[in-house]
């Protein structure tokens, strides 16, 4: 074998797809371990019911009800704001709640939070090594992905705010700075990675979306710099429009639709982030009492990270572009974190909603986790001490703080089952409802009276049968003697069309509350309400399946080149030394 020929094929085993089985095999049981480790709290304590629990774990229940339905996709939440529904599935990312309702028909219920938590941290352990490798030796891979998976806000995200969409979300965030950093070093066959990585990301949270999509355009601004070369901008800009494309499907309908719901009060006044800095003394005193609370363990994470910063200066050139690409993320993280960023958050498309500047601790416990175990030294066993010491005190916090009880999934379960739902989401309701005017104990089809209250149909003038109540599709027989107006149990929304016996009505809205209406003269009806696909998430999906298409068609391109790269090393001719 020719010496050009070795050299081509070590290049070649270097590369992540062709690291030792055995590598592989540590990550994914340090990856069972670790999750195994963080869960094994719920098997004891119950479920850390936090601020986001109520609303993760009603959207699962629903999921699984409509799955067991036939509804495959669901875009209409029938049971929130107390079974008036509302299009939360529309503009809540999917990944969460399909997750969820899936599990849900495979565990009981019980299980299910835990299960989910499970996933995200397997998944973010072993996605932050498959990171790692890359830059780090393998006992330093290993340690980074241990400590990005228990990081004091992810351990945060799942015990005090059971934000289970964010955790998940985070769990793919090493997926796509791999695939971004990777081009620096592999050039285009990191795109696919890149745009799986970046979707994922929005099609687990919408905030974590938004996150990546800054981060990874920081990235692309700061990286051709760094390389002297414009590559990385081309290849980086096609991995994000690819990962745009595979989660259009979901993007497209959400901003689409937003003009028919309130979206507006998603940033209230308490959820602004004017008001929401680190260690704020602006906002209600429940938001300032956890703001506190988060701001401390951002602070350790911030010092953390800038003694990282310190201890790896040296080898900075060993990282290449790499390691002044971490450090702007740092610094961009704590800056957007503090005050003197309001501008950018009042200015920046869409920053706004992601409502909480803390949330960028979801970037910077990557950053912490990388710089953390790359430190060498004669200190680093003194350094490798008090990380651990201080992820251990957060996690001994965070644990005695949590709200450790089953008791809300069993309320949760008890009223969806009972047919009084669950409450809504606030920026998810359609336009013009009015929910806190809604009365829980309506009937499903009301009769509006003179003084336009609804109440049960008075059966001497009007007899209703319900023939199907799902959620996506209402029927029922109205036999009226006069004139009537019914009010079904439902919020109007355009997607909804009406058939009032075959042929297509148009549907009205009570001014009082944002119900629909319908008049009927005396006579018999049947009346049909069908939650209809818009055109908007037709081409949605036309587009996912576009981009689908050619990213899997780009990794088989890949896939293929690789062992016909190394036969031509095997056959490249021997080259005489003094010949170029």
């Amino acid at each position: 074998m020719t010496e050009g020929a070795r050299e081509s094929i070590d290049e070649l085993s270097s590369r992540p797809w062709r690291q030792p089985k055995r590598l592989w095999l540590i990550a994914v049981l340090v990856s069972i371990i670790v999750a195994t480790s963080v869960v094994a709290p719920m098997c004891f304590l119950g479920c850390a019911s936090g601020h986001d629990f109520q609303p993760h774990v009603s959207q699962w229940i629903e999921a699984a009800g409509q799955f067991k339905q036939g509804i495959f996709f669901p875009r209409w939440a029938g049971g929130a704001n107390s079974g008036y529904g509302e299009p939360r599935f529309i503009f809540y990312p999917p990944g969460s709640w399909m997750l969820g309702g899936v599990l849900g028909l495979l565990l009981p219920w019980k299980m299910v939070p835990g299960a989910v938590a499970w996933i995200a941290f397997f998944i973010a352990t072993l996605s932050s090594w498959i990171f790692a490798r890359d830059w780090l030796s393998p006992k330093q891979a290993l340690t980074a992905a241990i400590l990005f998976a228990i990081n004091p806000y992810n351990l945060t995200l799942v015990f005090y705010r059971s934000d289970f969409a964010e955790l998940l979300a985070g769990a793919f965030l090493p997926f796509m700075l791999a695939g971004a950093f990777g081009i620096l070093k592999y050039g285009w066959r990191r795109i696919p990675l890149l745009s799986i990585g970046f979707a994922a990301m929005w099609l687990a949270n919408a905030p974590a979306g938004v996150i990546a999509s800054y981060s990874l355009a920081l990235l692309l601004v700061i990286a051709p710099v760094l390389a002297r070369r414009v590559q990385p901008l081309i290849f980086g800009a096609l991995g994000m429009l690819g990962g745009f494309g595979l989660a259009a499907f979901y993007l497209v309908p959400a901003a689409w639709e937003q003009k028919w719901v309130e979206i507006g009060q998603a940033v209230s006044p308490s959820y602004d982030p004017i008001h929401n800095f680190l260690f704020t003394r602006l906002n209600d005193p429940d938001f300032i009492e956890f703001n506190w609370k988060i701001s401390m363990i951002a602070a350790g994470m911030i010092l953390i990270t800038l003694l990282g910063i310190v201890f790896t200066f040296r080898q900075r050139r060993k990282w290449s572009y790499s390691w002044w690409l971490v450090i702007a993320l740092s610094v961009a993280c704590v800056f957007l974190m503090l005050p003197p960023s309001s501008f950018l958050w009042t200015h920046l498309p869409r920053l706004r909603f992601m409502q909480f500047p803390w949330r960028w601790l979801l970037l910077l416990g990557f950053a912490f986790a990388i710089l953390t175990a790359a430190v060498k030294g004669r200190k680093r066993y003194l350094w490798s001490l008090t990380v651990l010491l201080f992820i251990g005190v957060s996690a001994v916090a965070i644990a005695a703080d949590a709200d450790w009880s089953t008791d809300d999934l069993t309320d949760a379960l008890n009223e969806i089952s009972a047919g009084r739902g669950y409450d809504g989401i606030d920026g998810f309701q359609p336009r013009g409802a009015k929910t806190e005017d809604l009365d829980e104990e309506s009937p499903l089809i009301g009769e509006v009276d003179e003084d336009g209250d609804i109440d049960t149909p008075d059966p001497e003038n009007v007899k209703v049968d319900i023939v199907s109540w799902a959620p996506e599709r209402r029927v029922f027989h109205a036999s009226a003697q006069d004139e009537v107006t019914l009010a079904p149990k439902l919020l109007n929304y355009p997607a909804w069309q009406m058939r009032v016996n075959g042929a297509v009505v148009p549907t009205e809205t009570s001014p009082e509350t944002g119900q629909i209406l319908i008049h009927l003269a005396s006579g018999e009806y049947q009346v049909e309400l069908q939650f209809q696909r818009t055109r908007d998430r037709l081409i949605g999906g036309i587009i996912s399946l576009c981009f689908a298409v050619g990213v899997i068609v780009v990794s088989i391109v890949i896939l293929i080149r690789r062992p016909r790269a190394i036969v031509r090393a095997l056959l490249r001719p021997k080259r005489s030394r003094c010949c170029p």
